[in-house]
């Protein structure tokens, strides 16, 4: 039996968490999702992969809970649960003493929400007082291999599932920043109202996210391709099926990629203008799962004039990151405006 716990590395996202475990890596990759029975006393049927499976197939009463919306708890009791299992999952129930969390969250969360996420992280087995929260943006950039701690400046735009973060990092720190709640999950959405508007048809979220993962893009595609899509008739109620084209997705996806190139506008209008000098240089860099919709990067080059780069293994940028901050926690004092430092000094 182990004594100690090893310190693991969360990355709480909307849609996705993946778990990084000390001198082990990424261990977990899961869906943020609970199915639990209705009623006043929810009974919990599912979790993680296996919730996933069971989403639009499961019988009456039950329903879907994404404990966390746009980057923030909403359901603490379902948080808790979620964190529990896997922590468990990923390091078992046999030491003495817990883990140190290192957990990554939205830049612009209020210190209500910082409290909600550390008391979660303590119920569902954390070590007290050594819950530790991690911007975004900065446990990606880290997780990338930029030079954080250096006196450079590097943009990040973490494009999740609930939110898209845009931030300039340098010296440890996050100089200037902006999250909006745009993000995989909204992508999807606007799909399937596309679809409601245009089809009088309705489509679930495996199939919104089918069609943004396989068919959608950024830019318009010059070979055009039609996909078949089934949902219910919402004249009829009846079962239905219709033939999109890859063009009309592409159309359906254009607002939440104009909101999220405004947000780095916005940013870099705040930016000093040594660190301006190095972006131009360096670029802009990609990361989160978003971040892999087809054509985003070319996109936003060709708009905003600079060079945006995609980050290898987008999705893993801020658990590895958070994982490496797990294993080299002799770092935390030297990051400057992070959430660290923020919750020590409260």
């Amino acid at each position: 039996m182990a004594i100690i716990a090893p310190d693991i590395g969360i990355d709480l996202g909307t849609s996705n968490t993946l778990v990084y475990v000390s001198r082990k890596g990424i261990l977990l990759n899961e869906p943020t999702l609970l199915i639990v029975s209705g009623g006043a006393k929810r009974t919990l049927r599912a979790i993680g992969a296996d919730a996933r499976a069971m989403v639009g197939r499961t019988t009456g009463g039950d329903v879907a809970v994404r404990p966390l919306r746009d980057g923030t708890v909403k359901e603490y009791e379902m948080t808790e649960t979620i964190l529990r299992y896997f922590i468990r999952k990923a390091i078992g129930v046999s030491q003495l003493m817990k883990p140190r969390l290192f957990i990554t969250v939205p830049c612009h969360i209020s210190p209500v929400e910082r409290r909600v996420v550390r008391e979660a992280a303590l119920s569902a087995g954390a070590r007290k007082n050594a819950v530790h929260l991690i911007e975004k943006p900065f446990a990606s950039a880290y997780g990338s291999g930029l030079p954080v701690f250096q006196p450079e400046g590097s943009m990040v735009v973490d494009i999740g599932g609930g939110t898209t973060e845009v931030a300039i990092i340098s010296i440890g720190g996050i100089v200037c920043s902006k999250s909006i709640k745009v993000g995989g999950i909204r992508m999807d959405e606007a799909i399937i109202e596309f679809v409601r508007h245009d089809y009088n048809m309705l489509i679930g979220d495996r199939m919104a996210e089918d069609l943004k993962t396989d068919w959608g893009s950024a830019l318009p595609i010059k070979d055009e391709r039609k996909v078949m899509i089934r949902g219910r008739d919402l004249i009829t109620g009846l079962p239905q099926t219709a033939e999109i084209t890859s063009t009309k997705i592409h159309e359906a996806l254009q607002r939440p990629c104009r909101q999220i190139l405004q947000a780095i506008t916005e940013v870099l209008e705040q930016s000093p203008p040594e660190l301006a000098g190095d972006i131009l240089k360096k670029g802009i860099y990609l990361m989160g799962g978003g971040s892999q919709l087809y054509g985003i990067e070319h996109y936003l080059a060709s708009e905003l004039g600079l060079p945006v780069v995609l980050a290898k293994d987008p999705m893993m940028c801020a658990a590895v990151g958070v994982g490496h901050l797990a294993e080299n926690a002799e770092l935390l004092p030297r990051i400057g405006r992070s959430s660290f430092m923020k919750d020590e000094d409260n």
